[in-house]
């Protein structure tokens, strides 16, 4: 389709000279190599986690044929996306990643903006996964013990997911780069295992025709285009989070290529991954009504129920919440070095706080603690509206997009600021950028829609809410202190620079 870049060995590469030149001085432990890098967003992609939690409204919002052609349309065009994103990594791997880059190529401004959109979108991305494995556990608690699946009982299980990911972030990057290296091959033999016993087991399956081109519209839209681009969310939503691989690029090895290398192989092998289970899931569907209305409250559950009773679907799903967890756990690592890399630059309130990095362990300790408390107070309207998940994934998605293409973007623009780093794409660099922004500002138009008919309390999209909201909290924080505070190394004077050397002071 296009190069996925090349790479120019010069030599041993000195990862912490730049990082120097680039402003920082190392605090961060380089202890993740090239397959950890590329793991960490294979492990957020997670189509064991976005495929899955969304798959029922999937079902919903153009059915069968929309989601699977959607998902080859979408993971063609979120390919251009992380090439140009990969790019633009390779010249600036920084913890900072999205919003350092728009700072470096369009001004304070452009990063002040971008880094308040990521943060956002990392955000809502780790709510909506952690929130989608209690989904899960729910469901397997409710074929094991017969728990009822009620908002308070999945909150109750959200809650208890995001202390246990903190936790294991709180044991420092090693650790969560064996537990992403895991993850992928968790990843790969769970979507084998799970279409094996989906193909095999079931007497019966639905015909091609039925997968690849049933179309169900339940949204009381009456246009059927609408219904098809808003069902674009399922697969726009599963492919977020492979910015992971920039924010850990501080703690990769060789981070130039392999942090740009990890975008790319990340996209390409979820997008083949999640047709493969996509394409499973549905033709072992028996009951289409049944599995929207499923008792589970998980309608992939449903579909294990149903194809392999009760001991198989409880197998499967234990595959799955496994897979959710180690997403999870992979989305916390990488929000909580956007949060550590803006703290760094004096953008949050109580920076000083958050930037803080725990001497033995190399984590910053106090931005994991943030980053999964934000997490839970941005889900805690699930207890009270069944939109609410649906308007958490789609903050994910109006949040974190934008801010890839917005590098991308700046890197067009101002061609002459821009150096190509090890990674790049040659004369591909420009038709491959202008591609990546047109559909980005797609689909963040699109996902700011209402998604139901008619528009309620319970339908109504809050997505585009919570994006006016960040965007005015982070104007008001510009005008109020962020002007004075937040300072990049290309702004910072010398004497600023001297304190980067003592984050490292123990948390007390």
């Amino acid at each position: 389709m296009f190069p996925t870049g090349r790479s120019r060995r010069p030599g041993r590469i000195d990862d912490d000279a730049k990082l120097r030149d680039l402003g920082y001085h190392p605090v961060l432990i380089r202890r993740m190599g090239s397959f950890g890098n590329f793991a960490i967003s294979f492990s957020v992609i997670s189509v064991l986690s976005g495929c899955m939690t969304l798959y029922g409204f999937g079902l919903v919002t153009g059915g069968p044929a929309v989601m699977i052609w959607g998902w080859v349309l979408v993971g063609l065009m979120v390919m251009f996306v992380g090439a140009g994103l990969a790019e633009v990594t390779s010249a600036y791997p920084t913890s900072g990643a999205l919003y350092y880059m728009a700072d470096q190529l369009g001004g304070r401004r452009w990063g002040w903006y971008t880094g308040w959109l990521n943060l956002l979108g990392l955000l809502g991305t780790l709510a909506g996964i952690d929130y989608g494995a209690a989904m899960f556990t729910g469901a397997l608690f409710h074929l094991q013990w017969g728990i009822e699946p009620t908002p308070e009982n999945v909150m109750l299980i959200f809650l208890c997911i995001l202390v246990l990911h903190a936790t294991l972030n709180l044991f420092g990057v090693r650790l969560v780069s064996v537990l992403n290296s895991i993850s992928v091959w968790w990843h790969f033999a769970g979507v084998a295992v799970i279409v094996a016993a989906l193909t095999l087991v079931p007497s019966e399956h639905r015909p091609a025709s039925f997968v690849f081109g049933e179309f169900v519209n339940g949204t009381n839209w009456s246009s059927p285009v609408y219904v098809v681009m808003i069902g674009l969310l399922l697969a726009q939503y599963t492919f977020t989070g492979y910015d992971a691989s920039a924010h850990l690029s501080e703690e990769t090895k060789n981070a130039e290529v392999s942090a740009a290398r990890g975008i790319v192989r990340a996209v390409g092998w979820s997008w083949l991954a999640g047709f493969v289970l996509l394409v499973g899931l549905t033709f072992a569907i028996q009951d289409y009504a049944g599995t929207q209305a499923s008792a589970t409250g998980v309608p992939p559950a449903q579909i294990f129920l149903d194809a392999l009773g009760l001991t198989g679907a409880k197998l499967l799903l234990l595959v799955v919440i496994v897979a959710q967890l180690f997403c999870g756990n992979a989305e916390v690592a990488a929000a909580s070095r956007m949060v550590f890399a803006f703290s760094r630059d004096g953008a949050l309130p109580l920076s000083a706080h958050w930037r803080r990095v725990h001497p033995r362990t190399g984590t910053p300790a106090r931005a994991v603690v943030l980053t999964v408390t934000v997490a839970a107070l941005l889900t805690l309207p699930a207890l009270y509206s069944e939109a609410a998940y649906g308007a958490v994934t789609a903050i994910a998605v109006i949040g974190v997009t934008p801010a890839y293409a917005i590098p991308i973007y700046l890197r067009l623009r101002n061609k002459d600021r821009f150096r190509q780093g090890k990674w790049n794409l040659g004369r591909w660099g420009v038709p491959i950028g202008w591609t990546a922004v047109t559909w980005v500002v797609f689909v963040t138009v699109l996902f700011c829609l209402p998604q139901k008919t008619p528009v309620d309390v319970e339908s109504f999209n809050y997505a585009p809410l919570a994006l006016i909201g960040v965007l005015g909290l982070a104007t008001v924080w510009w005008i109020v202190a962020g002007r004075g505070s937040y300072t990049t190394p290309g702004y910072r004077s010398g004497g600023d620079d001297r304190e980067l050397a003592e984050m490292s002071e123990e948390i007390v």
